[in-house]
């Protein structure tokens, strides 16, 4: 049952993204600069809070394992 759920979110978040690439691929030039632009901006937003909580949250997984 659990595959199943796996299953299930892996599909949408590949939706997700296929979306999201094609939208950005069909607008023109300058909105598509934009929009890479934000996303850039978001992925390294969320690299820099990854970064500063995920060796915390692993600690916490060995100790409390």
């Amino acid at each position: 049952m659990a595959n199943t759920g796996k299953t299930v979110a892996t599909l949408l978040i590949g939706a997700a993204i296929g979306a999201a690439v094609g939208y950005v691929l069909a607008t023109d030039k300058d909105t598509r600069k934009e929009n890479f632009d934000r996303i850039k901006e978001r992925i390294n937003e969320l690299k820099n809070k990854l970064g500063k909580k995920l060796p915390q949250d692993l600690e916490e997984e060995i100790f409390n394992a």
